[in-house]
């Protein structure tokens, strides 16, 4: 992490100062050139001068070091969130925001309606004010099309905290994926994929014909398999043309997707497996990700799963001898006849509004995962925010590497197909430079990441030489992201700008993110997500007022579309509203997050309230890694697994404190424990976790009810934070 002691302010940079870059002295003296232009010109606005420098001055292939020194030398004296992009007053006016504001705006916020920019916080504040309203505009904005209309939007009832939403209609969320809606032809390319190591070969493109024909062919074969209609069928599969597939068929056809991500160990899988009740598992014989081969299909056998039907890689033949009773992909096909099928239209089989759809899973903060569904609304809430915070719409290519077995899988789907884009899978690792080829060549309009990758390609330098240019902007998810890895990701693309937004398995979507329409500062979130309230708890435990900056829990407002009203294996009111402060007579739902408000109006995330935490993307609990630290030596007693925030932002670190049995602590080799420690979750939980430190403790804090104070355990952690 840079820090602004560091730099010079811009007027004092000398062309020597360039060349110490590693710069080349005639580009260092044609650099200072233009700089001392721009600085003349604007020099005394730090915001128009970055504007400049940002879009006339730097280019992906100058180092990211004068990237840096161009940015905290710019805005050395500005004090917090600088903004790193501002919007523009015509390209905001073509934002899908932006065209209706400029149709209705006057209608929708009266006479005080003056533009896009200036009128998105109260077109917000409308959001939240006129729930009704804005999500009927919404939903006729993205041409949903609903069997049966609902009876009203909202329903507001006791027993039902977070409202009733769209009660009585009836309607399928894949089958509007897949529909013809004034938004879209049957030759509109609605996938464009590559498999990692074809980096020479042409993108695989799929119109709306062909995806609509493959989706309806596997929704007849799933019928041959005798379910019964709304039984769970797992699909556990990278996130490629297949499963995509695979996911639209199974809603379709009336079934509901249990999401497993393909990293899982069997007894995660099999723990999935068992809570959903899953009769069936999509799965395939092997995956290959950054050049190595990783066996599918046999851990879905030691998860013992149900029939599986086996999808070959790379749609080759199968290479391995299946179990009894499963089935191998081209077979499942075959039971149903190519021809007809193929142009017989399945009739998506059309949901009542409360029905499952998918069955996710969050890391609880008790071993077992909170295993939540999603019902046919919450495709609208990831839909709408695609249509509202990043502008996805017909012409966009949206790459956003990912898994089904994450909310970003089917968030993905939905955001993309839902607003008449393209979705550009690739079928490998992110981390190398064959992805940036494929961000290249598939002519990507807006890249989504989580922070982890971007800081692998920043170390590595692989996406130098790929042309990036026709990415308009930029989503980031998943954890905090760091103001530098966020800078050089703007950098490869001529700074575009990086939608930061936050949101959650249970609610679909994001409650917090950034807008086309107001500037961003980097790893900050701008607004309130459109529909959504936001509150700051105090320490009493009641909300701050909303515009005074501060810390503290987050609660959201309980009228969420699409947010879960139920889990299949807790209590849900317990763990989202119990307990909770009441806001104009309405109960909030529990967030969990700790966040702030700083004091230019921005918000920006601290990680978990409870003892959840967040490594690489992956939301998990202390506990699910301590049983597996405990395990590991018999010298240990007891560990406690807290996430510590670095000091320059990002992600958590993982640091493991140990207690051991004997009294002689200190003379345990806690460096071949951390490998111990790190072999043993990457085995059993996840391959991207690892151990940052380990702090050996005679015991550890605890509560007066015997429970290990992680809180107390973070704070001096934080401390050492600087040297993680």
């Amino acid at each position: 992490m840079a820090h602004h002691q560091d730099f010079k302010p811009l007027h004092s940079i000398t062309v020597e100062n360039i060349q110490a870059l590693g710069i080349p002295s005639d580009a260092a003296a044609q650099l200072h050139l233009k700089l001392t232009e721009i600085v003349a010109t604007y020099g005394a606005d730090a915001t128009k001068t970055w504007q400049h420098i940002s879009q006339h001055l730097l280019t992906p292939d100058i180092p990211f070091s004068f990237h840096q020194m161009m940015y905290y030398g710019c805005y050395i004296n500005f004090g917090p969130d600088p903004p790193a992009w501002l919007p523009d007053p015509e390209a905001a006016k073509l934002t899908n925001i932006g065209k209706l504001l400029e149709r209705r705006g006057k209608e929708l916020l009266g006479s005080s309606y003056k533009d896009p920019i200036s009128s998105f916080s109260d077109f917000q504040e409308f959001s939240v004010s006129n729930l009704e309203l804005y999500w009927k505009i919404i939903l006729e904005e993205m041409n949903i099309s609903f069997s049966v209309s609902p009876e009203c939007i909202l329903r507001e009832t006791p027993l039902h905290p977070g409202g009733q939403w769209l009660p009585g209609t009836r309607f399928n969320p894949a089958k509007n994926c897949l529909s013809l809606n004034g938004k879209r032809s049957l030759s509109d390319i609605v996938v464009i994929t590559r498999n990692e190591g074809g980096d020479e070969a042409p993108v695989t493109r799929l119109t709306l014909k062909e995806l609509r024909s493959a989706v309806w062919r596997v929704a007849y074969a799933i019928d041959t398999l005798g379910l019964e209609k709304e039984s769970a069928i797992a699909i556990d599969m990278p996130m490629d043309v297949n499963s995509v597939v695979i996911y639209l068929a199974i809603i379709i056809a009336g079934y509901m997707v249990v999401s497993i991500a393909d990293s899982f160990a069997p007894n995660e899988i099999s723990t999935r497996l068992v809570i959903s009740k899953a009769k069936a598992i999509f799965t395939q014989d092997f995956i290959c990700r950054g050049g190595k081969t990783l066996s599918l299909y046999s851990k879905v056998i030691d998860a013992q799963s149900p029939i599986a039907i086996v999808i070959p890689n790379r749609n080759s033949s199968l290479s391995i001898k299946l179990r009894d009773g499963d089935i191998s992909w081209n077979e499942f096909l075959e039971r149903v006849d190519e021809s007809s099928s193929r142009e017989v239209e399945y009739i998506g089989v059309e949901l009542p509004v409360e029905a499952f759809t998918n069955i996710l899973f969050s890391s609880g903060t008790t071993g077992e995962p909170k295993a939540i569904p999603w019902t046919t609304t919450t495709p609208l809430k990831a839909a709408a925010d695609g249509w509202s915070h990043l502008n996805i719409g017909k012409g966009d290519v949206v790459a956003w590497p990912t898994n089904l077995g994450w909310m970003m899988g089917p968030f993905l789907i939905y955001c993309t197909l839902l607003n008449g884009a393209t979705m550009a899978l690739y079928n490998g690792s992110p981390l190398g430079s064959g992805f940036a080829k494929f961000v290249q060549d598939a002519k990507v309009t807006m890249l989504g990441v989580v922070p982890s990758i971007v800081r692998t390609w920043k170390s590595t330098n692989c996406t130098a030489g790929h042309d990036w240019s026709t990415i308009r902007r930029f989503a980031s998810t998943g954890e905090a992201s760091g103001v530098d890895e966020s800078l050089w990701l703007m950098g490869r693309a001529h700074y575009k700008p990086v939608i930061e937004i936050c949101g959650g398995t249970e609610i679909g979507g994001g409650f917090i993110a950034g807008s086309l329409l107001q500037p961003q500062s980097l790893s900050a979130f701008s607004t309130a997500a459109m529909g959504c309230s936001l509150f700051i708890l105090g320490d009493d435990g009641s909300p701050r007022p909303s515009d005074v900056p501060g810390i503290g829990e987050l609660a959201l407002g309980p009228l969420l579309l699409g947010a879960s009203s139920t889990l299949l294996n807790a209590d849900h009111y317990g763990i989202y509203f119990k307990g909770m402060p009441a806001w104009n007579g309405k109960v909030l739902r529990r967030h969990g997050d700790v966040f702030e408000r700083t004091s230019r109006g921005y918000y920006r995330a601290h990680g978990r309230a409870d003892d959840t935490m967040n490594l690489g993307g992956v939301k998990v609990s202390s506990v699910e890694i301590e049983k597996v630290c405990n395990a590991v030596a018999e010298t240990i007693l007891e560990t406690a697994a807290i996430g510590v925030p670095p000091p320059g932002g990002g992600p958590d670190k993982l640091v493991v404190a140990v207690v051991f049995k004997d009294s002689e602590g200190s003379k345990h080799n806690l460096n071949s424990l951390k490998v111990s420690f790190n072999s043993a979750l990457q085995k059993k939980l996840n391959p991207l976790f690892k151990v940052s430190h380990i702090v050996a403790l005679p015991s550890l804090p605890r509560t007066a009810t015997n429970k290990v104070m992680r809180r107390v355990l973070r704070q001096q952690f934080s401390q050492i934070g600087s040297k993680l």
